[in-house]
């Protein structure tokens, strides 16, 4: 029997995706975000405490969170107890920072990427560690669904219609650095450079949805439909896929909804503001808003 570990949504979804395609065996310990994604793929399931499934378990299959130490702490039970742990690397930044906790790392027996881009930033950044390529389940699933889904939820054409992604770039940069502005900029500061320049993007805007990230509130947000006259929506009770397929671009900083817009055939720009450092999403395909803001705006 195999022990998941999970917190956020990114592994989990991934993980959860991976066990229904392959029909596994598995036991829990599921915290935030994760504990959602579980159940909607695979049903409601208990969640036993970590060190009851360590026990139980074969082997382990954790995925991995800035916010917490759930799986941190998975990994070193089970290196103790002689098990085996295995770690899904979700997204392609910041993959050492994800071993470490209070100046101490823990190093599974094993990572798992999704693909032939993190394979190569996972060997590079990754030294110590076994690198096995599985195919993204998650990916595949979508890919399915985006096929699935009826043509009448498909943008209408009377106007842009956006979807921006959010990230928690503050708790990420506290928890990471002990730096809220560790990126450069914050969450809120992204939103309103995209939004005061959204008029770049060409054409005349039908809808903005602004998608609060799944670690974050559904109404975070809701400060700029008062700021910014504009036919905006924060915190839709939508899942990403249906929001998705529902437009005709996908803009955000740098997270994984991003590398989903890009499956579904939308267009996608990073709204990184001037001199953030945030790691860019690495897919070529992805636009730079501050290029759009240089070539379309120039003199507005």
């Amino acid at each position: 029997m195999i022990g998941v570990v999970a917190h956020d949504a990114g592994g989990a979804e991934i993980i959860s995706s991976h066990i229904r395609r392959q029909g596994l065996s598995c036991s829990f310990c599921l915290e935030g975000a994760a504990s959602g994604v579980i159940a909607r793929k695979l049903g409601q399931v208990p969640s036993l405490p970590l060190e009851a499934l360590i026990d139980q378990c074969e082997w382990l299959l954790c995925g991995t969170s800035f916010l917490s130490d759930l799986e941190w702490r998975a990994i070193g039970l089970a290196r103790a107890a002689g098990k085996r742990c295995v770690v899904v690397l979700d997204h392609w930044v910041n993959y050492r920072q994800r071993f470490t906790r209070h100046g101490e790392w823990h190093w599974p027996d094993e990572v798992w990427v999704g693909d032939e881009t993190a394979a190569r930033i996972a060997r590079e950044t990754l030294p110590e560690l076994k690198q096995t390529l599985v195919p993204n389940a998650y990916f595949m699933d979508i890919q399915d669904e985006i096929k699935a889904i009826p043509a009448s939820s498909h943008p209408s054409g009377a106007g842009l219609n956006i979807l921006y992604v959010c990230e928690p770039l503050r708790d990420d940069g506290i928890a990471l650095y002990g730096d809220e502005r560790y990126w450069g900029y914050t969450e809120e500061e992204a939103l309103s450079y995209f939004l005061s320049h959204v008029g770049c993007l060409g054409g005349n805007i039908a809808n903005i949805v602004v998608r609060p990230h799944p670690q974050e509130t559904l109404g975070k947000y809701d400060w700029a439909v008062a700021e910014f006259d504009l036919p905006l929506v924060c915190g839709e009770k939508k899942t990403l896929l249906e929001q998705i397929a529902a437009c005709d671009i996908v803009a955000g900083c740098a997270t994984m909804a991003m590398a989903v817009g890009l499956l579904a055939g939308k267009r996608v720009i990073s709204c990184i503001p001037p001199g953030g450092k945030t790691i860019p999403l690495p897919q070529a395909e992805i636009e730079n808003m501050s290029f759009l803001i240089a070539s379309n705006c120039a003199g507005a």
